[in-house]
């Protein structure tokens, strides 16, 4: 069976809103006890749990959470939580930040249930991930266990994902390349104004040596010829 999306949900601080679970077993155990870890800060972050991954995504208060097998990578599981969150937020909004617990799990499970099929099985949506430049994959930063940060928060391979900072980190390249261009031209531009000064003085300075200073030379050179004529 090909790595897939196992489970998910959306949940304000440890107050779950809505999920859907397309396994048996403790992962819906874990995410919870997960949740009771997470800060309320904006917070991008994976966790390993023997194959399994929980990936976690936070932002204004709200927290999406997905469990992925260990061998489905990161980019696409979050690329279903950012497609997840941008639904739950256009749905509900702020009223999200005064729901009381599964308010919403009977209308939102069958849109998790429907991503986590989509970006799972559809090689459509992987496709769509790199055409829009996708999620940078995140790198370990710190390792941990996870029975330990759930029973004496120890043990917890800890993923840091580093996508806001990589992607902080092109902007300013791409920043620092536009005033680079931006200072050659100029560069260039005072360089050929300079050369043009240049030749104006070298053409003045010959015409002076030739002519005299008040062009004395040339302007009587002028009248003698006119004189001929």
């Amino acid at each position: 069976m090909p790595s897939q999306i196992l489970f998910s949900l959306v949940a304000r601080g440890p107050v779950v809103l809505a999920e859907c679970s397309t396994v048996s077993g403790n992962a819906i155990q874990i995410a919870h006890r997960i949740l009771e870890k997470m800060p309320t800060t904006d917070t991008r972050v994976s966790y390993t749990q023997e194959r399994h991954m929980y990936h976690v995504l936070i932002v204004d208060g709200i927290t999406y959470l997905c469990m992925s097998e260990e061998g489905f990578g990161r980019r696409i599981p979050y690329a279903f939580l950012e497609d997840v969150k941008n639904k739950f937020v256009t749905t509900y909004g702020s009223a999200a930040m005064n729901a009381v617990a599964y308010e919403y799990s009977t209308d939102f499970s069958r849109v998790l249930e429907q991503q986590m099929d989509y970006f799972s099985n559809d090689p459509n949506a992987d496709a769509i991930t790199r055409a829009r430049g996708g999620i940078a994959e995140v790198k370990n930063v710190m390792i941990e266990n996870i029975e330990k940060v759930l029973e004496r928060g120890e043990r917890i391979e800890l993923l840091v994902d580093k996508t806001d900072h990589l992607s902080s980190e092109a902007f300013m390249f791409r920043k620092e390349a536009r005033k680079l261009r931006n200072k050659m031209r100029w560069k260039n531009i005072k360089l050929a104004l300079i050369i043009a000064l240049i030749i104006f003085v070298i053409v003045m300075l010959i015409t002076a040596f030739v002519c005299g200073p008040t062009w004395s030379k040339c302007s009587s050179k002028k009248n003698h010829h006119r004189g001929l004529l």
